[in-house]
């Protein structure tokens, strides 16, 4: 393998990928989607091991343009990366300009502008290019405009000969939707193992209770403990960072509900076992709790985006909309949250979702399949059950995208 062809614009990317974003536990970074393709330049095509390195893939435009990388890291991970000690910077947003060998040689410098462009959406933003080819003309316009310079050697080595200084910035939505899947409560790698709110509800209770929670759990709630555990984290009522449950504000809140209903925390669990298996509509079944599930099921994330746009269609006369023209229309208002929300990042199913323009393939959309059940299953039957839209979700395997409605309860 020539020098051209290990170090390629592709290939310096996915070193430097495995570099900056070394472990997927603490972070999440996706490559344009121009690298989902089979061919990078005209007539050379990308190996598929390389392509499964740089997945999952998203458009994401920081900046005035769309950078070839986009990640977040952890403020810890981060300082290796940078100049200055970034302090408390939480999900850390970083962009990265590739470039790599052609026939026509490599422009370094014009990736150091576009790089330098990025710095209006991104904490910290580098050039990523063969080591040899770095010189001390491009290092000194990369110290200037605030830009890190990676360097990738052909066995894939990866040094950080500039280290840029972190920066504040605007956030966008764009950005936002990498943000968000780095957090506890992103779909990317990880779902609702229970598809109603009444478990998480009562695992928060459980915690609080003077009870063994995961006793509490399996005699008032749900057998599947460790399910009921992940949602409430994923749901923001519990943290489980320090290794020990701790009852975040919201979580405290439900406590605080419970204990003005029913006079204390055992006894609101004692009233969930009459609903233990029970797959009625929580906001029939109970409706005061509905209205709890209601609170918090709308402050998770995405769920006040969703409404918004449900409601958006229905103003412009889209009184039911699938679930096909739900994520078209997202994707026409946050065509970045629309892919990260919808589109499943496994296997091969989110370059499936692509057009060659890197908008959203209609066509591809009709397949249930492609989607991401943490979205189209799981968090549409807790919107369900907390009363915020008509009906439940469906397995991706079950679901029809051109039938299956996404529909207000109440729309204004």
């Amino acid at each position: 393998m020539g020098l051209t062809t290990a170090l390629s614009e592709p290939r310096v990317l996915a070193h430097t990928k495995q570099a900056l974003f070394p472990d997927s536990r603490d972070s999440y970074v996706v490559a344009d989607t121009q690298f989902a393709k089979d061919s990078w330049l005209k007539g050379v095509e990308i190996d598929d091991g390389v392509r499964r390195e740089l997945a999952p893939f998203n458009h994401v435009r920081v900046g005035s343009g769309y950078p070839d990388l986009v990640g977040v890291s952890t403020t810890e991970k981060l300082r290796e990366f940078v100049l200055d000690d970034p302090g408390d910077v939480e999900n850390a947003l970083l962009a990265v300009e590739a470039k790599g060998y052609t026939g026509s040689g490599v422009d370094l410098e014009t990736g150091v502008l576009q790089a330098h462009d990025r710095l209006s959406g991104a904490n910290a933003a580098y050039l990523a290019a063969p080591l040899e080819a770095v010189t001390s003309g491009v290092r000194g316009a990369a110290r200037e405009m605030n830009v890190g310079v990676v360097g990738v050697e052909a066995g894939g080595e990866v040094e950080v000969v500039e280290r840029p200084r972190p920066i504040g910035v605007q956030q966008t939505s764009s950005t936002n939707a990498i943000r968000f899947q780095a957090t506890a409560q992103g779909v990317a790698d990880q779902s609702f193992d229970l598809n109603h709110p009444k478990n998480y509800l009562g695992y928060t209770l459980a915690v609080h209770s003077p009870m063994d929670t995961r006793e509490a759990v399996d005699t008032h709630v749900v057998g599947a403990v460790d399910g009921a555990r992940k949602g409430a984290r994923f749901l923001g009522l519990v943290d489980t960072s320090g290794g020990e449950d701790t009852l975040t504000s919201m979580g405290r809140e439900v406590v605080r509900f419970a204990v003005s209903e029913h006079g204390d925390v055992d006894a609101a669990l004692e009233e969930f076992t009459g609903w233990k298996r029970s797959r009625k509509r929580f906001t029939e079944v109970a409706p005061k709790w509905g209205l709890v599930a209601r609170r918090v099921v709308y402050s998770y994330p995405a769920t006040e985006l969703l409404v918004e746009e449900i409601q958006e269609l229905h103003d412009t006369g889209v009184r039911e909309p699938t679930l096909r023209e739900l994520v078209l229309h997202v994707f026409e208002d946050h065509p970045s949250f629309a892919v990260e929300l919808f589109i499943s990042n496994r296997d091969t199913k989110r370059e499936q979702a692509f057009q060659d323009d890197d908008s959203l393939d209609p066509e591809a959309l009709k397949d249930g399949r492609l989607y991401q059940p943490s979205t189209t299953f799981q968090l549409k039957a807790l919107m369900y059950h907390a009363g915020i839209v008509t009906e439940t979700g469906a397995e991706p395997s079950r679901v029809e995208p051109t039938e299956d409605v996404w529909k207000l309860v109440e729309h204004i």
